[in-house]
């Protein structure tokens, strides 16, 4: 195993941690919370605390929807397509200008390895604003051709729906960040988003770079702060009119029962338990690989994860012998170290859910391969697991662990595919499924039956700004990236005009 190698903190983000209790970014301004409650920011490599950061509550939320809609109506309404475009790719050169500093707050207070948040994380959220900066001079309605007469004039107008609530998860804290607000500045509405409590160091970072590019005061408020308070403000404020959420399906179910008091708009990125079909002619070179990033990729903590690994009976026992190799010899550590191949969970609470479910596995008779037990190390360390001797209706198999644990189970339909289908599709799930085949018909047969809103096939965890993504069934509603997501963000007007 090679030998540690902790990354620099880098000056400004020493100095950023040195400068807490990090404040509330609202109408332009850091400033302190109403109540003066705090929260800490906790490395998840070692447990310590970073830094404190202001809880946001209910008067906080109220503070920035006062001052969003006062840029909504005023200073914002007034900015040209063109130059909301500039603004947002501005605030993309700036992010570049600081990509260490950024991918370094990502790993610090989430636990990310270093290596993925500066090739992955970072660069990702850097592309998502510049598409959407492309965007801001290309949202237009249509003229209408009406059945009523030759002198009327009937056209469409995509306006924007105005202050938006966006409430972002813990497992990439950036990027989600980037994918709610690209689509929301560029179709020019104004946002209050709110960042997971366990991560709210990157966007407060982000606060400064909005500052920096020159966007007018209160179109960006970044704050940080409980779900119970500050999310259910946002959600319950009956002057913001729309709210994007990327989170648990639990918690999204609770969003829609709130949202529904006030008939606000509703967007949902939820769970899943997404299937990794490897049949017997895949390319084993790509395919042994693909299911490891599938499902050990940020630890685990991935919406998509291939967390379901369906594997033929022909192939069953030689992919686990491989998957098993690799995994029981990957190096674990903390996130700041460059030769670290999987890092820590993001917080203690997070470490207790995965380490009942790998019990919860072991009771209910599933072998594990390889790791199967957290390790008696400081920080939220749980090793790469794979269990076999798994059933479809195994806890394991059916709930969402989020965490860096598979579940592999063979299957026996090499001719009719129809069975193994509806095992991955036997799911109350529906955001994304993997296809490992060489056949281009089968491939396509699959990935047209899968109950998944992204399919990738022979290839996985693959995502790009211009491609919708979204889920089916519990796994949400709508779509963010690619042009779909304007859809969430404009509302239609349509407009007649009599020309007698």
């Amino acid at each position: 195993m090679s030998s540690v190698q902790t990354v620099d903190v880098s000056p400004k983000v020493a100095k950023f941690l040195s400068e807490g209790p990090k404040k509330l970014f609202i109408g332009g301004e850091f400033i302190e919370s109403a109540s003066g409650e705090t929260l800490d920011s906790v490395n998840p490599s070692t447990g310590e605390v970073l830094v404190s950061v202001y809880a946001a509550d209910k008067e906080d939320v109220d503070r920035a929807v006062e001052a969003a809609e006062k840029a909504f109506l005023g200073d914002w309404k007034k900015i040209t397509p063109s130059e909301r475009g500039r603004l947002i790719w501005k605030l993309a050169d700036l992010m570049e200008e600081n990509l260490e500093e950024l991918a370094q707050l990502e790993s610090l207070d989430g636990g990310k390895l270093i290596s993925h948040a500066r090739a992955v994380d970072v660069p990702l959220a850097i592309d998502h604003f510049r598409y959407y900066a492309g965007w801001a001079t290309k949202v237009m309605g249509q003229t209408i051709q009406s059945s009523t007469g030759q002198n009327m004039l009937t056209y469409t107008r995509r306006e924007p729906i105005g202050v938006v609530g966006q409430i972002i998860p813990w497992n990439f804290p950036l990027l989600m960040a980037a994918w709610k607000l690209g689509a929301a500045l560029a179709t020019g509405n104004v946002v209050i988003l709110k960042s997971a409590e366990q991560t709210p160091l990157s966007a407060l970072y982000l606060g400064q770079l909005v500052q920096e590019a020159g966007f007018p005061p209160g179109v960006v408020n970044l704050i940080t702060g409980y779900g119970k308070t500050a999310g259910e403000a946002i959600v319950q404020n009956p002057r913001i009119r729309k709210v994007a959420f990327t989170g648990s399906t639990a918690v999204g179910k609770r969003i829609m029962q709130q949202a529904s008091g006030n008939l606000k708009r509703v967007s949902l990125e939820l769970g899943g338990k997404s299937p990794n079909i490897i049949f017997p002619d895949a390319d084993f070179s790509k395919a042994i690989p693909g299911a490891l990033m599938g499902i050990f990729f940020n630890q685990g903590q991935v919406c998509t994860a291939g967390s379901r690994l369906f594997v033929h009976k022909k192939v069953y026992d030689n992919v686990m012998a491989d998957l098993t190799s690799y995994a029981s010899n990957m190096k674990q550590g903390p996130g700041m170290d460059e030769t670290s191949e999987i890092g820590p969970l993001v917080s203690s609470q997070q470490f207790e859910r995965v380490k009942s479910y790998l019990q919860k596995g072991h009771e209910e008779g599933a072998k594990s391969l390889t790791g199967g037990q957290p390790l008696d190390r400081s920080g939220f360390f749980i090793p790469p697991t794979v269990f076999s001797g798994v059933d479809d209706n195994m806890t394991i198999a059916r709930e969402e662990i989020f965490g860096p644990v598979i579940a592999a189970m063979p299957f026996d339909d090499e001719e009719q595919v129809a069975d193994v289908i509806r095992r991955a599709n036997d799911t109350e799930y529906g955001l994304a499924a993997g296809v490992w085949t060489t056949d281009v018909r089968k491939a396509h047969r699959v990935a047209h039956e899968l109950e998944a809103g992204t399919v990738w096939v022979n290839c996985y965890n693959v995502l790009d700004a211009s491609i919708p993504f979204g889920g089916y069934k519990q796994s949400g509603y709508g779509r963010e990236m690619g042009s779909e997501a304007l859809d969430l963000y404009t509302q239609v007007k349509a407009v007649w005009v009599d020309l007698n």
